[in-house]
């Protein structure tokens, strides 16, 4: 029997991978995207991985009847929510876009499932909705949720509201909300990765467009935090390993024969500082980078990492790609656009 799972934003950074391992376990992925933040290189790049055009409706989560039209052709085995407006600076500067824009997509994709009984909801959330961690920099998904510093996280922050809220209406439903730490890489094909519109806000990017001259320097948001060397530290994961966590999840979430509603923290487990990142690409690919230090963003919390146990007992899902796999697959993954 077939099974389709609605991918909203499969076109962009974290969908596409997703799609990738959807399709690679048997699924049958439905991209929901319009393409704003997103590039047809990218749809070219799954199809060369996966042998076949993907499924997309270029139709925009916030048409609430285009996306029914939709729910009417197949039926979902789940969905994977991830269509949503993700910069933190950004959100900062536009925040009616990034309210409008995330919190009105999810709020219509929740009524179909609730319309179309699809039983299976896996969103897209962040370690965002922890906030600055007071004293341990390590969280649980028992850690108390905080007011977040940016409108993205605020989004974020309400989506799992609205999310819970929907689950103490709606009991029968099986929903989890995945808190990516800070994704990064591409796939190893290097025909699908992280493809930034404008300037990139992610650090990865801004790294690997330098080295190739698409940035004349890189800018480090800080050097003076109460950290090791005075930047912010995040827990990097690869994006593939990311991706196969939405898998998990929706495996996890299909075997369950009641409503639920979950969290799980998703990331290595590990701290690692920007500057650390911007050392080990210098080193991997012997480019020295001209860096400038800038002032904090608004917004960034200065060090937090995931606790990582809950994924792997719940799930039996664990990182396992390293930190040098990612700026391996990333560089790969910027000179394979070079080439376009």
């Amino acid at each position: 029997m077939n099974k389709y799972v609605l991918v909203t934003g499969g076109a962009g950074y974290i969908g596409s991978h997703t799609v990738v391992a959807l399709h690679q376990k048997g699924y049958i992925p439905v991209i929901v995207d319009d393409l704003r933040n997103a590039n047809p290189i990218v749809l070219e790049g799954m199809e060369h991985i996966l042998g076949v055009r993907p499924i997309l409706y270029k139709v925009d989560v916030c048409q609430k009847e285009a996306l029914r039209q939709i729910f009417e052709q197949y039926s979902f085995d789940g969905v994977i929510h991830f269509a949503a407006y993700k910069a933190v600076g950004e959100s900062v500067e536009k925040p009616l876009s990034y309210y409008e824009n995330n919190l009105v997509g999810l709020l219509n994709i929740l009524s179909l499932i609730d319309s179309f009984e699809v039983p299976n909801f896996v969103f897209s959330s962040s370690c965002t909705v922890y906030g600055e961690p007071k004293e341990i920099k390590e969280v649980t998904e028992q850690t108390p949720l905080q007011l977040p510093h940016s409108p993205y996280g605020f989004t974020k922050w309400m989506g799992e509201q609205i999310i819970s809220d929907f689950h103490k209406s709606k009991g029968k439903y099986k929903l989890m909300n995945l808190r990516y730490f800070n994704p990064v890489g591409a796939h190893p094909s290097a025909r699908i990765g992280e493809f930034p519109i404008g300037r990139p806000s992610n650090l990865l990017p801004f790294v690997t467009q330098t080295a190739i001259g698409k940035q004349e320097k890189l800018t480090i948001f800080g050097n003076d935090y109460p950290t090791k060397d005075g930047s912010c530290i995040r827990d990097y994961i690869h994006v593939t390993d990311l991706a196969e966590a939405h898998v998990a999840a929706l495996t996890y979430l299909s075997n369950q024969a009641k409503g639920l509603l979950e969290a799980v923290n998703i990331g290595t487990g590990k701290g690692t500082s920007v500057l650390e990142i911007v050392k080990a690409f210098e080193r991997i690919t012997n480019i020295s980078l001209p860096i400038e230090f800038g002032s904090r963003r608004l917004g960034d919390v200065v060090e937090i990492y995931a606790n990582v146990q809950k994924g792997q007992d719940l799930l039996g899902w664990q990182a396992r790609l390293s930190i040098d796999e990612a700026i391996e697959d990333a560089w790969a993954w910027e000179k394979y656009l070079a080439t376009k």
